[in-house]
């Protein structure tokens, strides 16, 4: 790049295990002044009444996984996609490309040094092939159990099926450049971010300083 043009930020993709605690820690960088741009809050947005997903998702899972009041049942197709990897497969193909569209036009929106892109299933998301960095929250398979549990998880068996539709522990380990162990205490994740946070500064700004 020549002298003069400014270097684009660092990208930052987070991701983890569900229910090991990506959104608790995305709100942390976000407390620090980091812009947060995150994936499933697109995907809720692009399956709202009227949105070209929600009626695509309707015209193949049928008129069951969309309520009386026109919005997304979760929880109904939740029991489909889970139960069978092929109805999972085809959930993705008709979510994963409009997420990945509107996730590029939020990264190029962003401001600041860094911004982080959370994304759950970043193991087999193209959008890994755009990210600078990986960030792992990783828990335990038992603490992702009983968080999930404690929420609104009907089930062991449906807990323990929702585990194993995403990929493993291991190969979000072997991706990972940098790991949040999120087991325990909050106050040990939040020193855990602090200092991504300083780590990240300084190789946004060195990466700015080799483009000057």
């Amino acid at each position: 790049m020549s002298s003069g043009q400014k270097s684009p930020p660092l990208s930052v993709g987070l991701t983890g295990g569900i229910a090991s605690g990506k959104s608790i820690v995305a709100d942390m960088f976000n407390d620090l002044g980091v812009t947060i741009i995150d994936t499933d809050v697109i995907a809720r947005d692009i399956v709202e009444p009227g949105q070209p997903a929600l009626a695509e998702i309707r015209e193949h899972f049928g008129a069951d996984v969309v309520g009386a009041d026109g919005c997304f049942d979760r929880k109904a197709l939740r029991g489909i996609v889970f139960a069978r990897e092929d109805q999972r497969r085809i959930l993705e193909s008709i979510l994963h490309p409009r997420i990945r569209q509107e996730t590029v036009s939020q990264v190029a929106a962003a401001s600041g040094p860094y911004h982080i892109v959370v994304v759950p299933l970043l193991v087999e998301s193209p959008i890994r092939s755009d990210m600078d960095r990986i960030l792992l929250v990783d828990c335990s398979e038992e603490t992702q159990l009983t968080r999930l549990l404690e929420r609104d998880t009907e089930s062991v068996e449906q807990a323990r099926r929702m585990i194993d539709a995403q990929s493993s522990r291991d190969e979000r380990l072997a991706i990972a450049d940098d790991i949040i162990e999120n087991d325990g205490d909050i106050a040990v994740t939040r020193d855990q971010v602090g200092g991504l946070h300083s780590r990240y500064l300084a190789l946004a700004e060195n990466r700015a300083a080799m483009h000057d």
